[in-house]
Formats: C-alpha cells, sequence, structure tokens
C-alpha cells in the first residue's frame, strides 16, 4: 500500500510545488482547500474564489485529486473570536499561530484521518527530525522563509504525523520547479497579511467588529499630543497613521506608540525609534508551550525572538513556572508586544515559545 498523504493546498506557489514533489515521490496524494473564512465572500479584498480556482488548476496539472473543506465554523470559534477578544484589551494577537494550532493541524488533521492519510503536508518553510522517538521542529534552510515561529504551537502528536518539503529548499528553486512543471500559479504574488484581512485596510476591517473609544495621546511625562480613535487600533512601535507630525514637538524624531493605559484609555507615545520607552531587556510571558512537553533548562544559553521578522537574539531564561517564563535578553528587543509570541531556539532546533504579557526595563 503506498503512503497517503493529504496536502493542503492554498492556490499558491508553496503548497502547490508540496504537492506535485510527493506526487513525484510515489506517495498516493490528495489535495485539500481549506474555507476558513466567509463572511465577505464577494468583497472586493476576499482572495479566496481565485485562491480555489488556482489550487483545481494545479491539482488538475499534477494529476492528484483535490476536495474542498469548510471549516469557516471551526475558525471564528477557535480563532477569530480569540482574535477579537485580544484586540479588545488592547493586545496584539498573532492568529497564523493559532490557525496553525488549531485548524490546519487539528481541524484539517483529523480530517485528513478521515480521509485515510498517514500523514499531511503543507507548504510551510520549516523541518521536523525525530530524534530517540522524540519529534523536533527545525528552521528551514531559506533562512528568510522560515516559518518556525508560526508553527512553535504544535505537539508531539501533530508533528509526528506532518511533513513539510520544501523545508530544504529556497524560495527561488520553488518558483523554478513550478515554472518547469507548467503550474499555473508558477508567479502568483505571496499573500501577506492575515488570510481573514487580506489586502484590506486593517483598520477599517476591524471597526466593524469592535466599537471606537478615542481618547488622549499623550507621552509618557502626561503632556497631551493628540487624539487617538481606540486603543484596540493601534499596535507598540506603530509608527504610520498616527495624525502627529515633528512640528508638535522640538526634536523633529518621528513618532512611535510605546504604551497603552487601558485604565485611563490612553495612547502611550514618544519620539525616537531608540527611546528607551521602546526597550525591554526582559520579557515575560503567559500560556507557555514547548514541543517535546518539557520545558527547556533555567541559566542556559537560548536564542529568541519576539516578532517575526527579526533576527535571533541571544537570551537565558530568568522564569520558568508552569505556563508562564521571564526571560532575558543581551540586548534589549525593540516595541515587545503583549498578545504576540516570543518563540524560542536551541540552534536549528525550535523548542517552543508563550505569549507575550510585556516587556520590562
Amino acid at each position: 500500500m503506498r503512503k497517503r498523504i493529504v496536502v493542503g493546498m492554498s492556490g499558491g506557489v508553496d503548497s502547490s510545488v508540496t504537492a506535485l514533489l510527493l506526487k513525484q515521490q510515489g506517495y498516493d496524494v490528495i489535495g485539500l482547500f481549506m474555507k476558513n473564512w466567509e463572511d465577505d465572500d464577494n468583497d472586493e479584498y476576499c482572495s479566496s474564489r481565485q485562491d480555489l480556482l488556482d489550487a483545481v488548476s494545479v491539482a488538475d496539472t499534477i494529476g492528484v485529486p483535490i476536495e474542498v473543506v469548510n471549516f469557516s465554523k471551526e475558525y471564528k470559534d477557535r480563532v477569530f473570536s480569540y482574535f477579537l477578544r485580544e484586540y479588545q484589551a488592547g493586545r496584539t494577537p498573532n492568529p497564523d499561530i493559532l490557525c496553525n494550532a488549531e485548524i490546519k493541524f487539528k481541524a484539517f488533521l483529523d480530517h485528513a484521518i478521515a480521509l485515510g492519510a498517514d500523514t499531511i503536508a503543507t507548504g510551510h518553510y520549516a523541518q521536523v527530525r525525530e530524534v530517540d522517538g522524540l519529534f523536533q521542529l527545525l528552521k528551514a534552510t531559506d533562512a528568510g522563509k522560515d516559518q518556525s515561529y508560526f508553527l512553535h504551537r504544535l505537539n508531539q502528536t501533530q508533528l509526528s504525523r506532518a511533513m513539510f518539503p520544501l523545508g530544504k529548499l529556497l524560495k527561488s528553486e520553488v518558483r523554478r520547479i513550478a515554472e518547469q512543471h507548467g503550474l499555473s500559479n508558477h508567479a502568483k504574488k505571496d499573500s501577506t497579511g492575515i488570510c481573514f484581512i487580506g489586502e484590506r485596510p486593517f483598520r477599517e476591517f476591524l471597526n466593524r467588529y469592535l466599537p471606537t473609544q478615542p481618547g488622549e495621546m499623550c507621552t509618557p511625562e502626561g503632556q497631551s499630543i493628540g487624539k487617538h480613535i481606540g486603543l484596540s487600533f493601534y499596535t507598540l512601535g506603530q509608527r504610520q497613521g498616527l495624525g502627529i507630525g515633528g512640528a508638535k514637538a522640538s526634536s523633529g524624531k518621528p513618532w512611535f506608540v510605546a504604551a497603552k493605559d487601558m485604565e485611563h484609555n490612553r495612547l502611550i507615545v514618544v519620539q525616537g525609534h531608540d527611546h528607551p520607552a521602546l526597550l525591554s531587556p526582559r520579557v515575560s510571558a503567559l500560556g507557555s508551550h514547548w514541543i517535546s512537553g518539557a520545558a527547556p533548562l533555567p541559566q542556559h544559553r537560548y536564542a529568541g525572538k519576539t516578532r517575526y521578522r527579526q533576527a535571533d537574539a541571544a537570551c537565558h531564561f530568568t522564569g520558568l513556572d508552569g505556563e508562564r517564563c521571564t526571560l532575558a535578553f543581551e540586548e534589549a528587543q525593540w516595541a515587545v508586544t503583549p498578545g504576540q509570541s516570543v518563540v524560542v531556539y536551541d540552534g536549528e532546533v525550535c523548542l517552543g515559545g508563550a505569549i507575550i504579557e510585556q516587556g520590562h526595563p
């Protein structure tokens, strides 16, 4: 019996080449297109219809069956409701991380197993390795595309059933393979941002679901600089869209969001990218998840990321208490944002991570 692999096919070039490579390797491949959002399907920003057409076209080209499954209810219950709660609380969540843990490697995995799959595969840039019966999540060869950050909440069961065939490839190689094999989406632009928002203006989208509560925009010293439209609509480190120019202060440096005073509905802003209020040498986090099932070693030197597009930063744990942890970084981290994830690495191995509570001076 050939091993059956169900591939999550999104219509993008990465998942398409994933299916192609597995088919070439002799596996029994089935494509599965996930529909995770349907609230505004006819909206000008929603690309799901075109994505489905692209996925079907590729499946036809490489000769694999494809089916569509609707996970929009699960997505709304498990991901979108959390997304709104976090924004309403003034935090900045990362729904892609939750989508991987709850939809792609839970709802999708369960559906794939029901189809008789031995394994599922996705177009993520990451790698899985088994060592002494434990499954490790590794960074991808293409450092610029590595997506292990978004996969850090997977567990042993999920990783044991996962394949990432692009883990050792460069993105340029993936596009070349797609073109060589006549895949219609070989030059398709990568999707960016949060899947259910697409290319639409973020503030406009959020405004549909969250009320605006205008308030004061202040310096840490309490000087009023302007008005904000609602704390939910800003994130730490934000520079654009504040509506205040350099003319309001003598330095002429740009303004950045440094903190949110939820109690008094005030947005704290500072001038200059390297203002001390934007720098945190220590980070506290909640909801710790460790891929191996065991917590990392305290005092051991690791590398951490407090946001996706960031170089590894040397750090060590100063506290590991159940689901809570605190990390000290050798160099202060910029705009550490509550609700985002701090993800910890030991070399190429992703150990897991936790949701940032706050940064500390």
